[in-house]
């Protein structure tokens, strides 16, 4: 792998960085066994030019297609299965109660017509999560009871706590009924745990990072890492006349191990460590050396919609006209140059972004220290987007 001249790729992220839409960014594009790599910018504004290949960032909610494919292993090994209840393992969630309508009060609530299933985790569609509406009574409740937006480990109580209160928050929706983002990716880490009596973190090191090499890959950053560890930065909020301010420094939130290891968003690690998962995607589970990771079936369930029309229509603030598989988006609709149907990946909201093209073999990882405006892809991730595509 070799860093690019400030042409072409170089020259498009030396750009975004000029321009103000963060202060460091990497950027890969692999195929057929080559990739090309480039780097621009620095780990803090107004710091020496100094992100390099293996500078560590917040992967966010690239987090989530790591979650799905732990899960996707455990099914694997006949440990669980994609119809089982989860309250076999998180009986906290035995017998869910859903608001009468979307936009009643959270205590205006009917039962469940049926349990919730591993399936419904993974294609989040449990009941939990976010809608394009924020102000519902029940979504409220889920993000000021849960902490669920925005993201940080910070103030998270330990999983079993976390369960506990997750539990008395109402569905929004019957299960399986709509596509709700993102905290079904959280139960996905806390099943994991509960399953194997082993903490996310040591599982998902002993499963996936030992194996793929994705030796950056944890929940948090050692000191002895540091180094290389960027700040995140908000856009547009100005402060002293910046056009990024400061939402965590290098020796912030995940400097030290959290309570609560976010299957839905709180991985850091580098865009090696990234290829080295999507490549294994790629290869329809198989490891660097060969070793089977998942099996070609869980691959091709991870990375194929399961959303119907009318759930990637209620979910368009997040999919944009997409679909869902287990842990990450799944284009359906060439909508834009880069949107080939059967391409799998996710954006996290601290300005990452992950893809891999099944029909090109086309790997594409940009991760960048500013966190997203909204749930949108901002110009730099699009303008990086749109090169891939011409790869």
């Amino acid at each position: 792998m070799t860093e690019a001249p400030e042409t072409g790729l170089r020259a498009l992220l030396a750009d975004g960085v000029r321009q103000g839409q963060a202060t460091g960014v990497v950027g890969l594009v692999a195929r057929g066994g080559a990739a090309e790599l480039a780097v621009a910018g620095s780990r803090t504004l107004g710091g020496p030019d100094d992100i390099a290949p293996d500078t560590v960032f917040r992967l966010a909610s690239l987090t989530k297609m790591v979650t799905a494919a732990a899960v996707l292993l455990l099914v694997d090994e006949g440990r669980i299965a994609l119809r089982d209840p989860v309250a076999r393992w998180l009986p906290e969630l035995a017998a869910p109660m859903v608001v009468r309508t979307p936009d009643a009060p959270a205590d205006d609530v009917l039962p469940a017509v049926r349990p919730i299933t591993v399936c419904d985790l993974l294609t989040a569609r449990a009941g939990w999560g976010f809608p394009a509406d924020f102000s519902l009574p029940a979504v409220q409740a889920l993000v000021n009871g849960l902490r669920q937006n925005p993201p940080g480990p910070d103030g998270v109580p330990a999983p079993d706590d976390w369960l506990a209160d997750l539990a008395r928050i109402p569905l929004l929706h019957q299960p399986g009924e709509q596509f709700l983002y993102n905290t079904t990716s959280d139960v996905q880490g806390v099943l994991i745990a509960r399953v194997t009596g082993q903490p996310l973190a040591e599982f998902l090191a002993e499963r996936f990072f030992e194996p793929l090499g994705m030796a950056d890959s944890a929940f948090s950053v050692p000191a002895a890492k540091l180094d290389r560890f960027t700040a995140l930065y908000r856009p547009g909020e100005a402060d002293g006349g910046a056009a990024l301010s400061l939402w965590d420094a290098p020796d912030g939130q995940w400097s030290r191990e959290p309570a609560f290891a976010s299957g839905a968003g709180g991985l850091v690690g580098t865009a090696g460590d990234v290829l080295a998962f999507l490549t294994m995607v790629l290869e329809r589970g198989k490891g660097p050396d060969g070793r089977r990771i998942l099996t070609p079936e869980s691959v091709r369930l991870m990375s194929t919609d399961h959303l119907t029309a009318g759930q990637r229509e209620a979910g368009s603030m997040f999919l944009e006209g997409q679909g869902w598989g287990f842990g990450g988006s799944v284009d359906v609709e060439p909508s834009q140059p880069w949107n080939v149907p059967g391409r799998y990946g996710w954006i996290g909201g601290t300005g990452t972004a992950a893809h891999l093209t099944p029909s090109t073999g086309t790997i594409a990882i940009l991760l960048t220290n500013a966190a997203l405006a909204g749930p949108s892809a901002p110009p730099l991730m699009t303008d990086f987007w749109r090169y891939a595509a011409r790869r």
